[in-house]
């Protein structure tokens, strides 16, 4: 896929935007750039940090790496916007909902992310950010989950679905996903796998936008699907990842 280089808009100041042939994308902070997005998107499809990973103001603010990988931590960066506690983290989530709301066509689709620590506050920041919400879906990951010694392994997550008003689509989604990572094809600490985001773009409009991009599955998957993808990084390894695969695949 070619890229062409754009002159950057003035309110990215140093940030960069790359655009392709079936996507534009932006490295920087989502609350600065999503209010300069021009056009409309049919849905919002992303994969925000949870800040779930430690129960107290230490272990929240340790690396990501040691929070959510089994061992080592060295494969993949560490990405960043991962230390709030819940109240400033529903607090952030509404305020980024509520400017995607805006960019949103009626009836477009809010699919938001998140583990069980965080499920409550994510429904309770899409209801606050305006919209409708409709449910709530379910990612199982098989075998590709870690155990939970003297418990229950943790071999769910969740997606927080909501829309803009009334439905508009015609597409009839299922409301779990069995699908597990396969050996090499995450690029990120808590990368989704591609058969899991294709399933959920599937659902969605033409345009689509993803506030936490990282290394671009959502994008590989609408452009695979044929539709428009914008996407928003802050971290620069990742934002460079995501370019490259989306430039590639």
């Amino acid at each position: 896929m070619e890229a062409t280089k754009q002159q950057h808009p003035p309110f990215f100041n140093n940030q960069k935007h790359e655009h392709l042939t079936r996507a534009d994308l932006h490295r920087g902070d989502c609350l600065t750039v999503i209010p300069a997005l021009e056009g409309l998107f049919d849905a919002v499809v992303t994969d925000p940090p949870y800040s779930s990973g430690g129960q107290s103001k230490g272990n929240r603010a340790a690396s990501t790496g040691s929070k959510y990988l089994n061992s080592g931590g060295t494969q993949w960066p560490d990405f960043a916007g991962d230390s709030k506690d819940q109240r400033s983290y529903l607090h952030w989530s509404a305020l980024w909902m509520a400017l995607c709301y805006e960019k949103l066509n009626p009836g477009g689709l809010m699919i938001v992310f998140t583990d069980w620590r965080q499920l409550p506050v994510t429904t309770d920041a899409l209801q606050a950010a305006g919209f409708t919400w409709r449910g709530v879906g379910v990612w199982d990951k098989a075998g590709s989950a870690r155990p939970y010694k003297g418990g229950f392994k943790a071999q769910t997550e969740f997606f927080v679905w909501g829309s803009k008003g009334s439905l508009v689509g015609d597409a009839y989604s299922a409301g779990l996903f069995r699908v597990q990572q396969k050996p090499g094809e995450k690029l990120h600490q808590v990368g989704k796998p591609l058969e899991l985001m294709n399933h959920l773009v599937a659902a969605c409009g033409q345009r689509i936008l993803d506030p936490f991009m990282g290394s671009g599955t959502t994008g590989l998957a609408a452009i695979d699907q044929g539709k428009q993808f914008v996407g928003i990084e802050v971290s620069k390894h990742y934002y460079e990842v995501a370019v490259d695969r989306l430039r590639n695949g």
